[in-house]
């Protein structure tokens, strides 16, 4: 059974939370399980933000806050260097044989956080997830995708497939109706639509990059220590 207990770090208008929804969302795609709680705090932009995700191929029945997490996603580097989480030190309650995420493009983790990862056999993966959502996206509000894809790059919990129709409904819905009104009504929504339709595709290229970029690394893993 695999079984991973996802504390997800970073701070406000970073997609924190929509991450944990896309996450759940593509578990139930896949036929699998996931229970999610997201915690805001103060609702302001670079504020910290958590959210807290289980996903499993087994029904799931605990809920509320991970404690013991054995993934841990760390999607702002201030979450380590400027202490930007309201769980701290950042690796708090890793359990051994764990993996560590972050969003940075060098190195940020002091000597002893180092000693405390190594003694726990924590996996540390460096990622630079905001360059790679600028370079094919545009913009850095897709660093959360760049982090979704990675998470289900290393894991294979789901596919690529499972993964869109997860996006697709955050952000599309399941349906686009028509108004039924007026031709300038109708003009305004189909325009809404196409730049949503934009915003996926472009997504999708953030996600689909760092779910291969897994692979290229050598990342992926067969099993993971409940």
């Amino acid at each position: 059974m695999k079984r991973y207990n996802i504390r997800l770090a970073g701070v406000g208008g970073q997609g924190v939370v929509t991450s944990a929804h896309i996450i759940g969302n593509a578990m139930s795609n896949a036929g699998k399980f996931a229970s999610l709680v997201p915690f805001f705090g103060s609702e302001k932009r670079m504020a910290p933000v958590e959210a807290y995700v289980r996903a499993s191929d087994q029904p799931i029945y605990e809920v509320g806050e991970v404690i013991f997490p054995n993934v841990i996603m760390i999607y702002h580097p201030q979450v380590i260097t400027h202490g930007k989480s309201y769980t701290m030190p950042f690796y708090s309650g890793l359990k051994e044989n764990g993996m560590v995420i972050i969003n940075t493009d060098r190195d940020i983790l002091t000597d002893e956080d180092w000693k405390h990862l190594e003694e726990l056999d924590t996996k540390v993966i460096m990622f630079p997830a905001t360059t790679i959502a600028l370079e094919l996206a545009g913009t850095e509000l897709a660093t959360n995708m760049a982090m979704i894809g990675l998470f289900f790059g290393i894991t294979r919990l789901v596919t690529e497939e499972d993964i869109e129709k997860a996006v697709r409904e955050r952000f599309l819905g399941n349906t686009f109706v028509a108004s039924g009104g007026t031709a300038a009504l109708d003009s305004t929504i189909e325009k809404k639509f196409k730049k949503k339709a934009e915003l996926l595709e472009k997504n999708m290229m953030v996600i689909k990059e760092a779910f291969k970029m897994a692979e290229r690394e050598g990342w992926v893993e067969e099993t993971v220590t409940i």
